[in-house]
Order: C-alpha cells, then structure tokens, then sequence
C-alpha cells in the first residue's frame, strides 16, 4: 500500500466526526450530504443558512489548502471521460435509491445505530469492493 496514512486518516475520521456531532448537537440535524445539498434548493428559509453554510464549507477548505499546498490536492483518476461521468450518475443513482449517502447513513446513522443505515452501508461497500476487483480483473475497462 502506497497510500498509507494513519494518522491523516484517523485525524480526519476524528473531524468528520466531531463535526457530524456538532450539526445534530445544534441543529438538530444528520449531516448527509446529498439531503443537505437537496434541502438547500427547496427548504425554508430558516433551513437553508445552515445548509448554505456547511456547502460552503465543503466548497472552501479544500480552496483554503490548494491555497497555501496544492500538492496536498493533487488526484490521479485511473480513467477519463465517459466512465468518470458514468461513475457519478451511479453514485447519484445510489443515493436516491439508498434515501442517503456514504455520510448519512455511514457516519450518522450507524452511530444511532439504524438498521436501515448498517444495511445501506454494508451494500455500498460491497458494491464498491466487487467494482474494484471487476475492474481489476479486466484491466480497468
């Protein structure tokens, strides 16, 4: 493994976590990303600031690093074009028919330990992990 880094992982594990706390603890919500993004288009008015705000966030910090250490930015996708762009209507596909993503359901729901959130987690990373070696297993399509 060419990639491994405990401690980065372990610290941004810890901040994601600290900070899906803090959204339950003073909004009263689940930080999943695709109900945020989704509520920020069509909710009240006094739900859209904190929605607004966490996006921006999202938005921002990786600016804020590219800023001051763009190499810490740099990614290499083992494909272009059409298969990226396939990917990404799939996870979108995914999303809707898993009512969540890989932050509602795997960070906030199975902390409150919904069945629903074990199960969806479960599927997407096996799904994710029977990809990898399909695409393995023929050279990456």
């Amino acid at each position: 493994m060419e990639n491994f880094t405990p401690y980065s992982a372990a610290i941004g594990g810890a901040m994601i976590g600290l900070s899906a706390v803090w959204l339950m603890a003073s909004a009263g919500r689940i930080a999943g990303i695709s109900g945020i993004l989704g509520g920020a288009l069509n909710a009240d008015k006094g739900d859209k600031s904190w929605r607004w705000t966490f996006l921006a966030g999202l938005i921002l910090a990786p600016l804020i690093v590219g800023f001051f250490q763009p190499s810490r930015l740099e990614i290499e996708f083992p494909t272009t074009g059409p298969l990226l762009i396939l990917a990404a209507v799939l996870v979108g596909v995914g999303t809707q028919l898993g009512n969540g993503c890989t932050s509602g359901h795997g960070v906030c729901g199975n902390a409150r330990l919904s069945m629903r959130s074990l199960l969806a987690t479960l599927t997407f990373m096996t799904t994710g992990i029977v990809t990898v070696l399909i695409m393995r297993s023929f050279g990456g399509l």
